[in-house]
């Protein structure tokens, strides 16, 4: 399952049952595959979603089997144990998540992905051959996270992208009307949420967001 690297972060959508605002997650989700999204994470978090454990773990292996249909990636946001129990091709973890290199040490061989926002955190991750990719941002203001940081403009998407010794994918607040001046930085992909979710068309949404 491992593809390139580069490949697996061209159009990586990420999405939760509180994201999808009329259907299915799992709809989306397949309208997405068949589209031709490159990654998908699976990001349960935040006003309305699930919270039971049973019912979040029931729609990660939903997921996951759509995805394993499609041969695209499946990975889990921050929750490692969820990850493992049910075998996801890797997770996605912030850097006040569980500490990197104890995250590493459960996901040998799989696919991690790490958080950056500025120079020191790319510097820092360089230092860990073992992350495959990183995703930076947020470029622009977003509203899928309450917490999140002060969007990085794409100069600093650049220079950060330029010191990065790993593929990244640009995140936070990217649509289909800006996904065009992010992609003329060397970013290797993007990152998106509500420009499938909220999509009138989701095979258009994703054809546009790519290269």
């Amino acid at each position: 399952m491992m593809k390139n690297s580069k490949e697996i972060v061209s159009v990586y959508f990420i999405a939760g049952t509180q994201d999808i605002q009329s259907g299915h997650l799992l709809d989306v989700l397949e309208q997405a595959l068949k589209a031709g999204i490159t990654c998908f994470q699976y990001r349960e978090k935040g006003e309305g979603s699930i919270e039971n454990p049973n019912a979040k773990m029931r729609t990660a292996k939903q997921c996951q089997l759509l995805c394993q249909q499609y041969n695209v990636p499946f990975l889990i946001n921050d929750d490692v144990a969820l990850a493992l129990e049910i075998g996801a091709d890797g997770i996605h973890v912030g850097q006040t998540d569980q500490a990197i290199k104890n995250v590493l040490s459960l996901f040998s061989g799989k696919i991690v992905g790490l958080s950056c926002h500025d120079e020191k955190e790319v510097k820092a991750a360089n230092k860990l051959p073992e992350i495959t990719y990183y995703g930076i941002g947020p470029v622009y203001g977003t509203q899928s996270k309450k917490d999140a940081q002060r969007p990085i403009g794409l100069m600093k998407l650049q220079k950060l992208v330029e010191l990065a010794e790993k593929p990244v994918v640009a995140v936070g607040g990217i649509s289909t009307e800006n996904v065009h001046s992010v992609l003329k930085t060397t970013v290797d992909g993007v990152s998106v949420i509500s420009a499938i979710t909220q999509a009138n068309q989701i095979e258009d949404a994703v054809r546009t967001l790519k290269r």
